[in-house]
């Protein structure tokens, strides 16, 4: 029976409705997940072990490393994660990977599939989609997602030619084995391109898996096919960090040249380690796991699992001291271009767990610190010796404030994309007053260069200020620099529900009180010529810049106070 069109077609088909139950799963465990795992990730890389085991954790959660390694790439680009904790996470994600093929082959190929009860699980996942609760409907697409997944599998598996009837495959087979080691590394390229094709090395995984156990190909073909899987995996996070900064793009890099080293040595002992493999199988342990899969040419299956997962193993645990090592050689194959390239920035690279409201959360914390910064560059101005001294913190806040005017838009887009990606609908209140805050954060900046423009044209137009002026003025500040602390302390909450704004409150009526205070005392010495009217003038409108700069600060914390973002 010839292989025609229809065939390739069926093939591409259930490789497609596989990919989609796992795409589908994958995402419903992210939001069931929520933030947690982004916050595990924060939490858990303290250290190169840890980085690992979290990479193991999270996944094998989410069954898709490349969900795990654009995630981390994303988190370096952010300033989140340094290279060296993304290295270790990045090495525990190759471990989490093969968690995959154990349940393709223990729930997809043995005796007992999944498959047989599929719509039955879709039965029960189906009726949860029109829950009100969102968290129900996304329960319902973890639960269907596994369904289709092991749907794809068994018709993936089913479409796949009987080879007795496909003598030129069969030909084509027999000649790569009949070239000796020389096929190895072939197929490894094979493998590679298998993986970039498909875009995803589960899918190219579950291939191979039907392929020997359909008996397509030997053991050792497919394990050489398997390692070729683990350098095309890398692709994906490559292209990612590509609009990224340095630090996401060592980050990739730092991957690709872990696995394709791993390639490597294994290539150089691989003779030995299939053979290991084969001893394994062949004792107790084996022969236990073989009797209770009982499926067709279960021992090839459960034999190239074991080796996806031993080989990924031993490799992390020779590699894993060594991760400095790595970081040196990717900082020299990545060289910064400047100090714009060294710059975190916040980039939406995908949906799902690779993209958070909490990374952007992160970049408004970080914003409200340089606003507290330029307070005291406004102090620096005010309180000058000199001129020298003056235009110093004169540029640093025409600096810092160009500096906010990006954040915002990169923040703004930043969340916009989440929106309009559709993952995010539950969290759209969420990111509706994060604009609202990064716009009062940026307002902010803008009325203290205001303030900055206004103080150097006073001082080039000669217009002095009395030292009781001053003193007025440096109480303000402290006012709003007491102020902006509580702002930055309620932005660093880990619950934003537990944002009390009494103090914040009790702040800005101080700041209101002391206005109409100085307010009064500026009529009064003008009409006691205490200073001149263009002194008053401009004592007064700075008073009310700073009225109005505070009012901005305090619409942060009562935006996290009244809508609890992130609880």
């Amino acid at each position: 029976m010839e292989f025609g069109i229809f065939d390739a077609l069926r093939i591409v088909g259930a490789l497609g409705f596989f990919i989609y139950g796992m795409k589908v799963m994958s995402e419903g465990i992210q939001n069931v997940a929520g933030d947690k795992m982004r916050n595990i990730l924060g939490a858990m890389t303290s250290n190169r072990f840890m980085g690992m085991l979290t990479g193991v954790l999270i996944t094998a959660l989410v069954q898709s490393s490349s969900a795990t390694t654009v995630m981390v790439v994303s988190f370096v680009n952010a300033g989140l994660l340094s290279l060296v904790q993304s290295i270790g996470v990045i090495m525990g994600a190759n471990i989490g990977t093969t968690v995959t093929s154990w349940l393709i082959t223990l729930l997809g190929l043995g005796k007992f599939s999944v498959a047989a009860i599929s719509l039955p699980i879709i039965a029960i996942g189906f009726p949860m989609m029109f829950a009100k609760n969102v968290k129900w409907k996304y329960w319902s697409e973890v639960i269907i997602g596994f369904a289709i997944l092991f749907m794809g599998l068994s018709e993936l598996k089913s479409a796949m030619p009987d080879l007795k009837s496909n003598p030129e495959a069969l030909s084509f087979v027999q000649d790569l084995t009949e070239m000796g080691y020389i096929a190895i590394p072939i197929t490894v390229l094979i493998g590679t391109l298998l993986t970039i094709v498909v875009q995803s090395s589960s899918a190219a995984m579950a291939i191979t898996l039907i392929m020997v156990n359909q008996g397509w190909i030997p053991l050792e073909i497919a394990c050489a096919i398997v390692l070729g899987e683990n350098i095309g995996t890398t692709v994906t996070a490559n292209l990612a960090a590509m609009i990224g900064n340095v630090h996401a793009k060592r980050a990739a890099r730092a991957h690709f040249i872990f696995n394709v080293f791993g390639v490597f040595w294994m290539l150089l002992a691989f003779p030995y380690f299939v053979d290991l493999i084969k001893a394994i199988m062949t004792s107790s342990v084996g022969d236990w796991l073989v009797s209770k899969i009982q499926g067709e040419n279960s021992f090839n299956t459960i034999s190239l699992s074991l080796f996806h997962t031993l080989f990924n193993i031993i490799n992390v645990f020779v590699l894993i001291w060594f991760v400095n090592f790595i970081k040196d050689v990717v900082i020299k194959f990545v060289p910064s271009r400047g100090k714009e390239d060294e710059e975190s920035h916040l980039e939406y690279m995908g949906d799902g767990i690779i993209s958070s409201v909490q990374e952007a959360v992160e970049k408004v914390r970080g914003f409200g610190y340089i606003v507290g910064d330029m307070n005291k560059f406004i102090e620096g101005m005010l309180n000058a010796q000199n001129q020298e001294e003056r235009d110093k913190n004169y540029n640093k806040i025409s600096k810092y404030e160009q500096r906010t005017d990006e954040l915002k838009v990169e923040i703004a887009n930043y969340l916009t994309k989440l929106s309009e990606s559709g993952t995010f609908t539950s969290q759209s209140v969420e990111i509706k007053e994060l604009l609202s805050i990064i716009d009062d954060l940026e307002r902010v900046a803008d009325i203290y260069l205001r303030i900055a423009k206004a103080v150097k044209k006073m001082f080039a137009k000669n217009i002095e200020l009395t030292q009781s002026q001053i003193n007025d003025l440096n109480k303000m500040c402290e006012l709003i620099k007491q102020s902006i602390e509580i702002m930055n302390k309620n932005l660093g909450q880990e619950d934003f529900s537990q944002v009390q704004k009494d103090e914040a409150s009790n702040i800005e009526n101080s700041i209101n009180h002391l206005r109409k205070q100085l307010r009064k005392q500026n009529i009064k010495a003008i009409d006691a010529s205490e200073y001149s009217l263009k002194s008053g003038m401009f004592f007064y409108d700075m008073i009310f810049s700073f009225e109005l700069l505070a009012n901005h600060v305090y619409n942060v914390t009562n935006d996290l106070a009244e809508d609890g973002i992130m609880d």
